[in-house]
Formats: structure tokens, C-alpha cells, sequence
């Protein structure tokens, strides 16, 4: 079992749909049963809220339901419990290697490293734009989670029963 964390600002909107995306496209590749994913932020803003709404419209449009996620955020435990914690961008990077607790064991990158292409690439926060910021993150999370998921299922010799990419 693969445990991944996905991490942004206020864990309303990039976070939690990686978390959506990526659990997603693990149960159409077979792989569900091997990963486990959640999301958190960096910031407390809206600890025990619903993904923002244009968030979870342009999921489920996609057919990725986000409804049941709640935003918390990143606790010392989370450096031991996931064995990658993936931010969305330099910032939220910079800040989970200031705060990993001594003997944290979990990988710390960007979340688009793993994204042919996308290496070193920050997903912007859509917060404050359109519907196209919206549109844009569920591609880049789409993408980022293709990659990750090769990535794990080579490392880990998962059975993929469904094209990722």
C-alpha cells in the first residue's frame, strides 16, 4: 500500500482535487486497492469545509465527485503516516520541508515532477480567477496523477488493469 498526500494553501481547491483525480484514475487502472490519498493544507483557513464549490462543479463534470472531502491541515503525524506528500507549488514545498519533524520518513516534491513534461511546474491556484482556472488544475491533476501512477506502479510492480495515460 502506496500512501500519498497531496498538499496546498487552504485545501479547498488544488488539494483536494489531486486527491479526487488521482483516486480516481487509481480505480480505473485497477490500483485502488494499493494506493491510499488524501489531501491538507498548509493553512487552517477553512479546516473542516467542503472543497469551494467551482472546485467540485468542475470535478464532477468530469465525473469526479468531491463532495464528501473536507479541508484539514498538514499535522507533524503526516510526515510518517504518508509515504509522499506532494505539493502544488515552491511555496507549499518550501513550507512542508521547514515544518517536517525530525525522523520524517515521507518524500517531499512537487506534485507535477512526476508529469512528462511538467517537471518543476507549479499548479496555480485558481481561488481568485474564472471557470478556466478551474478547467485548468483538473488538467494538470489529471496529468500529474497519470505520472505518479506510472511512477508508483513501476516501483511497486502494481497489476495496472487499465491504460493511465
Amino acid at each position: 500500500m502506496v500512501k500519498v498526500l497531496f498538499v496546498c494553501t487552504g485545501n479547498i481547491c488544488r488539494s483536494p482535487t489531486a486527491e479526487g483525480v488521482f483516486r480516481h484514475l487509481a480505480e480505473r487502472a485497477g490500483l485502488g486497492g494499493h494506493v491510499v490519498a488524501d489531501s491538507a493544507g498548509t493553512h487552517s483557513y477553512h479546516v473542516g469545509e467542503p472543497p469551494d464549490p467551482r472546485t467540485q462543479s468542475a470535478a464532477l463534470a468530469r465525473g469526479v465527485d468531491l463532495s464528501a472531502l473536507r479541508a484539514r491541515k498538514v499535522v507533524a503525524a503526516d510526515f510518517t503516516r504518508f509515504d509522499h506528500i506532494l505539493a502544488m507549488d515552491h511555496g507549499h514545498l518550501a513550507q512542508l520541508r521547514r515544518i517536517a519533524p525530525a525522523g520524517a520518513t515521507a518524500a517531499l516534491r512537487l506534485f507535477l515532477d512526476d508529469a512528462t513534461g511538467l517537471e518543476g511546474q507549479e499548479v496555480p491556484d485558481p481561488y481568485y480567477g474564472g471557470p478556466g482556472g478551474f478547467e485548468q488544475v483538473l488538467d494538470l491533476c489529471e496529468a500529474g496523477s497519470r505520472g505518479l501512477l506510472d511512477r508508483l506502479s513501476r516501483e511497486s510492480r502494481f497489476p495496472i488493469r487499465e491504460s493511465i495515460g
